[in-house]
Parts: C-alpha cells; sequence; structure tokens
C-alpha cells in the first residue's frame, strides 16, 4: 500500500505569492493567490492558508520554498534560510525558514525562485531530458537559476549571474543603469524596469523595429555567452514579460556573433535549439516547488506527474 504523501509548496515573487498543497501524484489540492505586500501580511497570509489545509487534509509530509533574492542557502551561515540584500523595501534579512517552522512541522526546503522554475521546466517543459541547463528569467529583475546532474545547483550559495558586469552595448554608453547596488550591471541595464527608465515607456509596449531590442539582445547575448563559457550547459531557457517573441532570433544571432567560432563543439551548437523559450507554462515555479517537496520526502523526484495548468486545476482556490 503507498503512503499518503501531502506535499506544501510556495512560489515566493516579488509581486505575489503562489501557495498550494498538492498529494503524491501532484494534483492542487488547495491553491491560493497572496499579493506580496508586507513580509508581516504576506507570511502571515500564506501561514494561514497552510493551517487552514492542514485542519482540511492533515500534516504536510514536506514543505518547499522557491523565493525571490537574494537568498542565504548555505546551512552553516548565520542568516540561513533569509532573504538578505533584496532591492524590494521592507524584505531585507526577512527569515522565511523561522517564520513557516512555528507552524509547519515537516521538513523543509529552501530554493531560488528561478531554480524551482527550472524543476518545472526539467520536468514537463523545454528541460525535459536533459541534465545540465541554465534557466534565465527576463522580468522586474534578471535570474538564472542552474540544474546541474539534474538538480539544483548551489555551491556555497546560490548563483546571482544577474548582477554581471558585461562590456556595454553599442549605442547604449549613457544610461547610468538602475541596480541600487552595481548601478550598471547586467540587471540594471536590461531587466524591465531599466528597459523603462531608459525608454520611458514599457518594454511590451515598444515596437518590434524599437533600437531597444537590440540593445537588450546584446546584453542577454552577453550572459548567454558567459554561461556557455562557464557552465557549457545543454540548453539556455530564457523566460520572463521582457522576452518577446522577436527577441529569440535576436539573441541567437547575437551569441553567434560573441562566441565568433571560438571552438568546435560551440560551432556545432544549433542555436534554434540550445536558446530556447520555456514550455512549462506560468505555474512553473510552483510545480517546482511542489517536486522539491516530493524530493525531501522521497529523496526522488516525481517524474511520474503530470502538468498542471493551476489556472485550470480544479483544486479548492482559496482567497487570501
Amino acid at each position: 500500500m503507498t503512503e499518503p504523501l501531502l506535499l506544501g509548496g510556495i512560489e515566493a515573487g516579488g509581486t505575489k505569492f503562489l501557495c498550494a498543497i498538492a498529494d503524491r501524484d501532484g494534483a492542487l489540492l488547495m491553491q491560493t493567490r497572496i499579493p506580496t505586500t508586507t513580509p508581516a501580511e504576506t507570511l502571515g497570509a500564506a501561514s494561514a492558508f497552510f493551517s487552514d489545509a492542514a485542519e482540511k487534509h492533515g500534516a504536510l509530509s514536506a514543505f518547499s520554498i522557491g523565493s525571490f533574492g537574494p537568498l542565504s542557502l548555505n546551512t552553516v551561515a548565520a542568516d540561513y534560510g533569509c532573504i538578505t540584500s533584496t532591492p524590494k523595501a521592507g524584505w531585507q534579512n526577512v527569515d522565511l525558514l523561522t517564520h513557516f517552522r512555528r507552524t509547519i512541522s515537516g521538513p523543509i526546503a529552501l530554493d531560488t525562485d528561478v531554480n524551482c522554475a527550472a524543476v518545472g521546466e526539467r520536468l514537463f517543459g523545454s528541460g525535459q531530458g536533459l541534465d545540465t541547463f541554465c534557466y534565465v528569467t527576463v522580468g522586474t529583475g534578471i535570474g538564472v537559476g542552474l540544474l546541474i546532474n539534474g538538480a539544483p545547483h548551489g555551491g556555497a550559495n546560490h548563483p546571482e549571474a544577474g548582477h554581471i558586469k558585461l562590456p556595454r552595448a553599442p549605442g547604449d554608453d549613457r544610461f547610468a543603469g538602475i541596480c541600487p547596488y552595481h548601478g550598471d550591471c547586467l540587471e540594471g541595464l536590461a531587466c524591465g524596469p531599466a528597459m523603462q527608465a531608459r525608454w520611458g515607456v514599457p518594454a511590451e509596449t515598444l515596437s518590434s523595429d524599437h533600437p531597444a531590442w537590440a540593445i537588450e539582445a546584446d546584453y542577454l547575448a552577453g550572459l548567454c555567452a558567459t554561461l556557455t563559457y562557464t557552465v557549457r550547459p545543454d540548453r539556455i531557457i530564457i523566460g520572463g514579460g521582457v522576452m518577446q517573441p522577436q527577441m529569440y532570433g535576436r539573441v541567437r544571432r547575437a551569441l553567434t556573433e560573441k562566441l565568433a567560432g571560438y571552438d568546435a563543439s560551440m560551432r556545432a551548437i544549433d542555436m534554434d535549439d540550445y536558446v530556447a523559450a520555456p514550455t512549462a507554462g506560468s505555474s512553473a515555479g510552483l510545480t517546482g516547488a511542489l517536486a522539491l517537496a516530493y524530493r525531501t520526502a522521497t529523496r526522488q523526484w516525481p517524474m511520474h506527474w503530470a502538468i498542471t495548468d493551476t489556472n485550470s486545476s480544479r483544486a479548492e482556490t482559496v482567497n487570501a
């Protein structure tokens, strides 16, 4: 007889927290969406959701959080489990693990939101069948998740490739950048708010032939070149609100130019396959968090799960 398994997961984003519980097969039983306001309000509402879920369905077997960061993921660090130097006002040094350990007795896993989205892509999307790939999101910020040998990579802590310095794109030598820590790092130059600050309008309103897109493609190709040289992934998946459909061709062409024919193995890369769009759906981050909870409970990835669209799921939806 298969032992019952109840999993809890959160995709903790800068604008919203998606919370859900699922069974052993990944079927959602309850879910809610909570606006990211203050830590007290947002975390309090999330805890209330899981307390209600426990009353209805029983105690959680495992729980996982995929959160915006930076996070402290080093288990021996004094601030392990905290959001650290985030630019999101009011969320610096918020201790996620301590908060949820007050009300959740099962084992708890914590990782970045982009790593959880990468897990979702490996199970159901553009990372299927791949052992090593990168997941990049370009939106409010720029985050990079790494799956190496089929598991999220952390090392001493998680990567922060969105804050690397790159050569300035042609024609973009005057914009100072918006990162509060580095000014003109990649995120400071190429995230959605940076594009709006530079051009005066949201990126999605710019015409497809606007010069903004050539500049954006140059920076993202610079990131892809860095990841290619340092990680040598099987694929780089790029998502997020800034990645309009026409951007993929631009990034592929710019990346080909930046690699400049170096190394026979890189010359053989099929760029149409190498730089890809995400295909696991809008709930990939939440699915990845629940999958991480499953792995925490069973020490295996849930390869038997079927993709679940949280928008059409029959799970009970709780108003936050």
